[in-house]
């Protein structure tokens, strides 16, 4: 299997992506093309020396435009059609990669993969998936930024595609939950009634409405929402996680007994930070898309780079876009939104 790496997008150069494809590399058996300026890749390659087995399973493919982190997607797309997002995804295009991994501009890289890819039969809307800690077992969370504006259809969409992502995770009726206000039926607006409506006739493990205290239980497998509400729980989750470590580490420095404690400790803080760090689940994949992307943070350290590819190897390898494919059929006679 051959990943297509974007090695120039994100916050940190080539570096910290070229770093994590050689960790991919050690730890798996997947060819990768690293998608970008070929002399910039070269000298990352020359300085970290990767060892003969896995320089031998890098392929290098020279792009002259990168997109920049905060250009508009759309003219980004439209004007820079030599620029590494775009290449990573036509070589998934003409069967030259399985898969395209970016950590640059995320509009971009979803508009990239549309473009190049399409849709999946019946999809209307391709969207983003996370997968959040929680106390029990990940929750993968739908839409989580590329659509802030939906329908019902949607979001049942949404559903049908995060299911069958979750199964990756060895789930086998995953439990799908609809964000919203209240536990009721009844509770929400006019876009998640008729949602819950459409999600209750269909052939899922739906449970029904969840609120946003129970994102991180563990007793939902799923959880479904527009791009909106979705983005914000995912960037205000991420700046929770980061404001309680800087806590943490303020009031160890602040008396002598605080820092033993913490010496104590340090073992289940290492356990926790592991726990909640967003480079333990790599990326956010694009489900939808007629092939497989994975979008992956702006500041991803190397390891997030590794596990991001790995997890598009898994995905690939479970038939993710199949399964979507059949779910999606199996449902196309549940009643949708009222006109």
């Amino acid at each position: 299997m051959r990943i297509a790496l974007d090695a120039m997008g994100g916050d940190h150069g080539p570096d910290e992506k070229i770093a994590g494809a050689i960790q991919a590399l050690e730890e798996t058996d997947l060819l990768l093309t690293l998608v970008g300026d070929e002399q910039a890749i070269r000298s990352c390659l020359d300085r970290m020396a990767p060892a003969e087995n896995v320089s031998a399973r890098i392929q290098i493919v020279h792009s002259s435009e990168v997109v920049e982190m905060r250009e508009s997607p759309v003219d980004a797309i439209r004007k820079k059609k030599n620029s590494s997002v775009m290449l990573a995804f036509d070589l998934v295009k003409k069967g030259q990669a399985d898969a395209a991994v970016s950590a640059g501009n995320s509009g971009a890289t979803m508009a990239a993969a549309v473009r190049k890819l399409g849709r999946l039969p019946n999809v209307s809307r391709p969207g983003i998936a996370s997968v959040f800690p929680t106390l029990k077992n990940p929750v993968v969370m739908m839409d989580v930024g590329a659509n802030v504006d939906c329908r019902p259809q949607h979001l049942f969409q949404f559903a049908l595609m995060a299911s069958s992502f979750a199964r990756v995770f060895d789930i086998e009726s995953p439990r799908v939950g609809l964000l919203s206000i209240g536990e009721e039926s009844g509770k929400g607006n006019q876009l998640v009634k008729e949602a819950y409506a459409m999600l209750d006739s269909s052939s899922l493990n739906f449970i029904g409405n969840v609120e946003g205290r129970d994102i991180f239980q563990g007793d939902v497998d799923v959880i479904v929402c527009d791009g909106f509400v979705g983005n914000i729980c995912l960037k205000v989750s991420e700046g929770l996680v980061e404001a309680v470590i800087q806590m943490i580490r303020q009031g160890v420095m602040g008396s002598f007994a605080a820092k033993i404690g913490y010496l104590l400790a340090r073992p289940v803080f290492r356990r926790l930070k592991k726990r909640v760090d967003y480079a333990e689940y790599g990326g956010a994949p694009l489900l939808g898309i007629n092939g497989t992307g994975i979008i992956c943070h702006g500041k991803s350290s190397s390891m997030a780079i590794k596990n991001a590819i790995i997890e598009a190897q898994k995905i690939v390898d479970n038939k993710v876009n199949d399964r979507i494919a059949a779910s999606i059929a199996e449902n196309l006679e549940v009643p949708m939104e009222k006109k």
